[in-house]
């Protein structure tokens, strides 16, 4: 993994500063001698190449120089700047060297970029790890979807299934309506009959001489409540006592147990089956 990134830059890098040692040497060499020619390429190539090698040293260690970093910039720019001037005193071929001034910028960019990836390099082990929650993450995510689709299915059909109770209630209460409204009908329509009020005043006439019947409907509809009896205190058994034996002996001879019995829950009293007759049996 590591070649993938340092071997581009290796490779630009010796055609950058072969390029600028030969652009030197052809470009000084008609106005110096070429041993000076060659010593300012060498220059150039070598100060380039220490740069860049200590910038390696520092980032091996964990560590960076700006001042360092700006120096090797520097020897960049001035190879670039000596093959963009080559370029523009040639004559025949400018364009093609021009072509290739770039390169010892696009070496410089080439170590950057090999650089940022070692600083984020991580071990195998370390991958691992990631792929394993990215992989457990995209589980448990697929997980929850296939839940939410079960869910939203379930309560899909559970609506359906109420939808269609409700509207099989009310369909069914539609044709009881129907069929309640047509038997109102028929009955509302023979209390307005001639015949019906002469038939029931002939029935009704021999019981109640005098008197015209007159048929109505019942109510249909909603009816007054009717307020529920408050139920009486208990009596005590002393009380009890004197009421039964009050009721008993009000006739000549005593009152059975049955007709006292009678008696007492006609007057309106209340008591158990039980204690009433204990009570008979204490006054009795």
């Amino acid at each position: 993994m590591r070649a993938r990134t340092v071997l581009p830059a290796v490779a630009m890098t010796a055609v950058s500063m072969v390029l600028t040692l030969a652009v030197v040497v052809m470009w000084l060499g008609a106005a110096v001698p070429w041993p000076i020619a060659l010593v300012v390429g060498l220059g150039i190539d070598g100060g380039w190449l220490a740069t860049l090698a200590y910038e390696r040293r520092l980032a091996a260690q964990g560590d960076h120089n700006q001042v360092v970093t700006a120096v090797g910039w520097s020897f960049g720019l001035l190879a670039a700047s000596v093959l963009v001037a080559h370029a523009l005193t040639t004559d025949g071929s400018a364009g093609a060297w021009l072509a290739v001034a770039w390169l010892p910028i696009a070496a410089k960019a080439l170590w950057l970029v090999h650089g940022l990836w070692e600083r984020t390099a991580l071990t195998p082990a370390a991958l691992d790890a990631i792929h394993g929650i990215q992989q457990e993450a995209r589980d448990e995510a697929a997980v929850a979807r296939a839940r939410l689709r079960a869910e939203a299915a379930t309560e899909e059909t559970r609506l359906t299934a109420v939808t269609d109770a409700g509207a099989r209630i009310a369909r069914v209460q539609a044709r009881t309506a129907n069929t309640l409204a047509g038997a109102w009908s028929t009955l509302e329509t023979a209390r307005k009959g001639e015949g019906t009020g002469r038939a029931l005043t002939c029935v009704t006439g021999p019981v109640t001489p005098g008197v015209t019947t007159r048929w109505d409907l019942p109510v249909w509809g909603p009816s007054d409540p009717v307020r529920a009896l408050e139920s009486a205190p208990a009596l005590t058994d002393t009380a009890l006592d004197a009421l039964v034996d009050e009721i008993r002996t009000s006739q000549d001879p005593a009152l059975s147990y049955r007709e006292m019995a009678s008696r007492f829950r006609a007057a309106g009293h209340s008591a158990s089956e039980v204690r009433l007759r204990a009570a008979w049996k204490r006054v009795a």
